[in-house]
């Protein structure tokens, strides 16, 4: 129960403050909400700060555990990559609507192949640093959706300021030690407008029958991947790959969109001998 307090209680902070006139308070809302769920989560005896390390200052080191290619994880590591370039196609797409955007012409075109090419050139140099990579990430939207702000310098600003707070170590450890519910209570709010913003990208045009049957079965074979441990014990050999809900339901929709055949963009009225009725 103290966690659920926890949570709501940040989750509550943000809403309040995202419902705000002013128009600063909607800005800050997160980190507010953030700040306010640390304070009760440390009253409460649930939150207690530790060391924040011996280092203050640290230059990252190219290569520091050397190169080398492993080909036994290509495979994995390429398909988890591709269906990552999906998904950030669809975060970019969300993005380009939510932020009033056009998603149909040349510029939404190059939108989405600069948004592509940076994240591999982020995923390459991370590489080099030998840190994790990275990719566009849907709570983004959440976050423009909240505070209203859409601009890509705002954008290259906030990119700055996290590159030169990933040379503080400190900062990194303080993040680290959040209390989880805090986190789990600011971050349903993000991953609501995620939901929606998903839901409006998918709806932006009429779904058909082909539509909704790739749709269903991508997320039928996701869940299946991640619930059902028989079913993806009898492909162990591809589990790395599949444990992934996004992968593997990626994998089918791209299957799917290539095996359905598409149905004819005319649809023919067909009117029957009761004046009363017409089928399609």
């Amino acid at each position: 129960m103290s966690n659920i307090a926890l949570g709501a209680g940040t989750l509550g902070v943000i809403v309040l403050l995202s419902c705000a006139k002013n128009r600063w308070l909607r800005l800050s809302s997160v980190v507010v909400g953030i700040a306010v769920g640390c304070v009760a989560a440390g009253l409460s005896g649930q939150f207690h700060l530790h060391s924040l390390g011996d280092t203050l200052f640290r230059l990252p080191t190219l290569f520091p555990f050397g190169f080398q290619f492993n080909s036994a994880i290509f495979l994995p590591v390429a398909l988890v990559s591709l269906v990552c370039i999906l998904e950030a196609v669809g975060d970019l797409t969300a993005n380009s609507l939510i932020s009033q955007q056009s998603v149909d012409d040349r510029a939404f075109r190059n939108r989405l192949k600069g948004g592509i090419l940076a994240d591999g050139v982020s995923c390459m140099v991370a590489a080099m640093l030998s840190a994790f990579p990275n990719t566009t990430f849907a709570q983004n939207n959440g976050v423009i959706q909240m505070t209203g702000v859409a601009s890509r310098y705002v954008g290259r600003y906030i990119g700055v300021i996290l590159i030169l707070l990933g040379l503080f170590p400190p900062v990194g450890e303080l993040l680290r030690q959040i209390p989880a519910p805090v986190l789990g209570g600011a971050t349903m709010v993000m991953f609501g407008c995620v939901v929606a913003a998903g839901i409006r990208i998918i709806t932006q045009n009429p779904l058909t029958r082909r539509d909704v049957l790739i749709v269903g079965l991508a997320f039928g074979a996701g869940l299946a991947w991640s619930r059902c441990r028989r079913f993806s014990a009898i492909f162990r050999r591809w589990s790395a790959i599949c444990s992934v809900r996004r992968t593997s339901g990626g994998l089918v929709a791209i299957a799917l969109n290539l095996v359905l055949p598409q149905e004819q963009a005319a649809t023919k009225t067909i009117r029957s001998q009761d004046d009363r009725a017409e089928s399609v």
